[in-house]
């Protein structure tokens, strides 16, 4: 099936009527592919009503289908991208961890659409370490990037723009779209933006959006790890890890507020000092009093742990909230230029995000809010409505290609989505997924571990300076709270699980 060109689906044609003397050939679709970095599927409301309204991300999932069941391969930036543009898992594309490098030279699928006819593009969050490849504008942040007056590289050019990342990623997506490209050519946009991303620094109209929001604590905020060693280990806690000056903005005028983390502290202010006067001067007008009110409040234990987790979730939803406004503006661009009915649109993030389950901020795990990305995608003339078959963020590359009828070469281990996208429901639709997370030692001190996923059941191994299973039955223990993998009622279960983990680890070529 990969390597056979797909021809599109009759419902895609905008030719003017078969026949016809004069008519043009098929146009291709466009690609408008749309990233966030951490975004969490609990904080989308077309996935859970809980916290905030997402109308723009919803609109894509309403006027076309939500993924369900959406997952990534290695819940890491770096990582979790360079899975995406290969269609292959980290230890094909050879990018496992943010201490490598991404092998530019190698086969992606911005290449092949090239070689097709797209012109392609990239704006806002590369984080790969080398230079984008195979497309012919980028225009990227450096590194992580930084929420005001980021500093971009235009195809080489080290530029700062005065601004709000979320908003000046949005502005040079679409004068790209709108001054520099081919009209006459399809077009593959990569529009990457570093919200949500710690430190959840909001744009100035919405500080303090939030503010009469009081969010409840997960269930197991207080969780304290029984039978499960690695998690027991980890280190993004909010209650422990959280810093205060650098993710929560208590960076005082009288330099009294200082943390565990000299590092983390100079880094909080000087994120601080990127900002001009203007910016200083709202922020200022917003986390001052905030900063007086802690500092008077003398907040330890769990009042204190409650206090950071309210912090947090009001400046990651502010940061949301520019997002959404954004993609509302994409969108209006589209429909205003004739390109909504012509452009396959896909909103995802490179994978999900702990809102304070299990006490934690961060990624990393296999567990639930990690490995889980959400997943909206409007196809015109596609289907409309849930999507509930296991996707992975390997299936991106050879979705796009079959969609722009390029051979899916044989070496790419996703699959195509254009079935689903298109209203079928392949008998033959994978049943498991693999995962696997290799940074460790590092940040957060999250345990290497690979494991397989079903529609109920989840094993997961632990190694490298540990070696411990675990096991949950998703469907009785969604919040992953009991490890059954010593439980001889669960025998079978285990047994078959380690037969499909070892099926998948031969399929995918795993050393």
């Amino acid at each position: 099936m990969k390597a056979q060109t797909t021809i599109l689906w009759p419902l895609l044609s905008l030719a003017a009527c078969v026949g016809c003397k004069d008519s043009q050939p098929e146009k291709k679709m466009n690609i408008l592919y749309i990233m966030t970095d951490d975004h969490s599927f609990q904080t989308i409301s077309a996935y859970d009503q809980r916290y905030i309204r997402t109308p723009h991300i919803d609109r894509i999932g309403q006027e076309g289908v939500v993924f369900r069941n959406s997952f990534v391969a290695n819940s890491i930036s770096g990582p979790s991208r360079a899975c995406m543009l290969t269609g292959k898992h980290s230890h094909k594309n050879g990018f496992i961890d943010n201490m490598h490098e991404f092998d530019g030279s190698q086969q992606t699928y911005p290449k092949l659409l090239q070689q097709a006819g797209y012109q392609t593009a990239v704006v806002g969050k590369w984080h790969l370490t080398s230079e984008p490849t195979g497309f012919d504008y980028w225009n990227i942040l450096i590194g992580q990037g930084d929420y005001y007056n980021p500093t971009f590289i235009d195809n080489g050019q080290r530029r700062q723009i005065e601004g709000y990342a979320t908003n000046v990623t949005t502005d040079l997506a679409l004068d790209w779209l709108e001054n520099k490209r081919d009209a006459e050519k399809p077009f593959c946009l990569l529009l990457h933006h570093k919200a949500p991303h710690r430190t959840w620094m909001p744009d100035t109209c919405d500080l303090g959006v939030f503010d009469d929001m009081v969010f409840p604590l997960p269930a197991n905020f207080y969780d304290a790890y029984e039978n499960r060693q690695a998690a027991a280990a980890q280190e993004m806690s909010i209650i422990h890890d959280m810093d205060l000056v650098y993710d929560l903005k208590m960076a005082d005028k009288a330099d009294e507020i200082h943390t565990a983390s000299e590092g983390l502290e100079r880094a909080g202010r000087n994120l601080y000092n990127r900002m001009n006067a203007e910016q200083k001067a709202r922020w200022d007008a917003y986390y001052d009093p905030i900063i007086r009110d802690f500092k008077t409040q003398g907040l330890s234990g769990n009042a204190l742990a409650e206090w950071k987790f309210q912090r947090y979730m009001r400046d990651y939803l502010s940061v949301i909230r520019s997002v959404d406004r954004n993609i509302g503006r994409v969108l209006h661009y589209l429909e205003a230029n004739g390109l909504l009915e012509n452009t396959l649109i896909v909103y995802t993030s490179d994978q999900g995000f702990y809102m304070g389950e299990h006490g934690w901020f961060d990624k990393r795990f296999m567990y639930e809010e990690s490995f889980r990305t959400p997943l909206v995608a409007r196809l015109p003339g596609g289907r409309k409505g849930d999507v509930d078959q296991l996707v992975q963020n390997i299936d991106y590359a050879p979705t796009f290609l079959e969609l722009a009828g390029v051979a899916i070469p044989e070496d790419i281990q996703g699959e195509s989505l254009l079935p689903l996208l298109q209203g079928k429901n392949p008998a033959d639709w994978r049943q498991s997924l693999y995962y696997h997370y290799y940074e460790y030692p590092s940040e957060h001190a999250v345990k290497r571990h690979y494991g397989v996923r079903t529609d109920r059941y989840k094993l997961i191994h632990f190694y490298h300076d540990i070696d411990c299973w675990e096991l949950y039955d998703l469907e009785k223990d969604p919040t992953e709270m009991n490890n059954l993998y010593a439980d001889p009622a669960y025998t079978s279960v285990q047994q078959e699980l380690h037969r499909e983990l070892d099926r998948l680890r031969t399929y995918y070529a795993v050393e």
